[in-house]
């Protein structure tokens, strides 16, 4: 079914078209209609979240800016839509991409909610003023690591950082305990580092933050000096380590358990926890913002709260292999217990005014060329 954005919201999309260039498109998502405009039930992993009757239309709508993927996000969409009536129109892009477009728009954004694959394009988009306030309802429904002390943003997924390695090709006793061991000579062109992607810029940030712009750089230096490879996204490092292309990658957690549920004993790579202290074992979380000129703040907060109820936590976890950050739902059984460095000891408001900074040292290392 096609969502219809009322006249003035039309006009605003229509006159930022332009900024949005090629990278973004616009879906309109909803609950699926029957010929008698009665709400037909839901199906696959949308049924799974919600398994009530359809909510009537109430003619209501958000419009959001996702940097989460679209097969990943969907189903929850089509359930909100389904329990609430409250239809969803959503830009899908990368979530570095739509902070710059968000930032480009200014007031102007037909922009309501933000999600982001990981906090720094939301700091990046706090330092500008451009975030609204969540209601301290929906806050409060996650620990205070888990939220901005601003009320800026909301964690509802984490993913924690590991080595992924292929079984054949790097033995156990050989694994390394940190990411510093990458640096030494035995791993000289073995690593593979997802270097322009998203959370890995959020990582490095950290890094800088824990250990500071020198070593993390000299680190990110040295690893390009012993021959690691470049690839653009995690899910391609761990495809190649199954593959037996690259002997180790540093990667987000979840991937590599959802290619071996697909693929079975065929997939011959497996996850590896580096020490809890070390910086290479970061959990990261997803967030949702409320964009400051939104004209939807209800619906908006009410977005939020569904993404933190029990069934959407489960699937998150279940589904995705995400670590869940709410309503008491425990992880999934394959994923390790969270002993990481925990995100409390990490002050993510401060991000922002350290983005921008990292994306310019790992373009200068020239680890993309690699």
């Amino acid at each position: 079914m096609v969502e219809h954005l009322s006249r003035r919201r039309i006009v605003k999309f229509m006159r930022n078209s332009a900024l949005v260039g090629g990278f973004v498109v616009l879906a309109l998502v909803g609950a699926a209609c029957s010929s008698s405009n009665e709400p037909a039930p839901l199906e696959g992993l949308a049924a799974g979240i919600y398994d009530g009757e359809c909510a009537a239309d109430g003619g209501q709508s958000i419009t959001i800016y996702s940097g989460r993927t679209e097969s990943l996000i969907a189903p929850v969409l089509e359930a909100f839509t389904c329990s609430t009536g409250i239809k969803t129109a959503v830009r899908w892009a990368d979530s570095a991409q739509l902070a710059q477009l968000l930032a480009e728009e200014g007031e102007r954004s037909p922009a309501d909610v933000y999600l982001s694959k990981s906090p720094g394009p939301v700091g990046f988009l706090e330092a500008r003023g451009l975030l609204g306030e969540i209601d301290p309802t929906v806050l409060d429904l996650v620990t205070e690591d888990n939220r901005s002390k601003e009320a800026r943003w909301v964690g509802f997924a984490g993913r924690k950082r590991v080595a992924v390695y292929n079984v054949d090709a790097v033995a156990e006793d050989e694994l390394p305990d940190s990411v510093f061991d990458l640096t030494n000579e035995v791993w000289k062109g073995r690593v593979a580092l997802p270097a322009t992607n998203g959370s890995f810029l959020d990582w490095f940030t950290v890094f800088r933050d824990q250990y500071g712009t020198d070593v993390a750089s000299d680190w990110l230096d040295d690893m390009v000096d012993n021959e690691a490879k470049y690839y653009a996204n995690n899910r391609a490092i761990v495809e190649a380590a199954g593959r037996g292309e690259v002997d180790l990658g540093l990667v987000n957690h979840y991937y590599n358990y959802q290619e071996a549920a697909a693929l079975g004993e065929d997939h011959r790579a497996q996850n590896h926890d580096l020490d809890d202290d070390d910086i290479g074992s970061l959990l990261i979380i997803t967030v949702g913002s409320i964009v400051k000129s939104s004209e939807n703040i209800s619906e908006s907060n009410e977005f939020l709260s569904y993404l933190l109820s029990e069934p959407v936590q489960r699937y998150f976890t279940d589904e995705t292999f995400e670590y869940p950050l709410a309503a008491g739902v425990q992880p999934a059984p394959p994923l390790t217990p969270l002993t990481a460095l925990e995100i409390g000891s990490v002050d993510f408001d401060a991000l922002g005014g350290g983005f921008e900074e990292t994306s310019r040292i790992i373009d200068e290392s020239g680890i993309a060329n690699q």
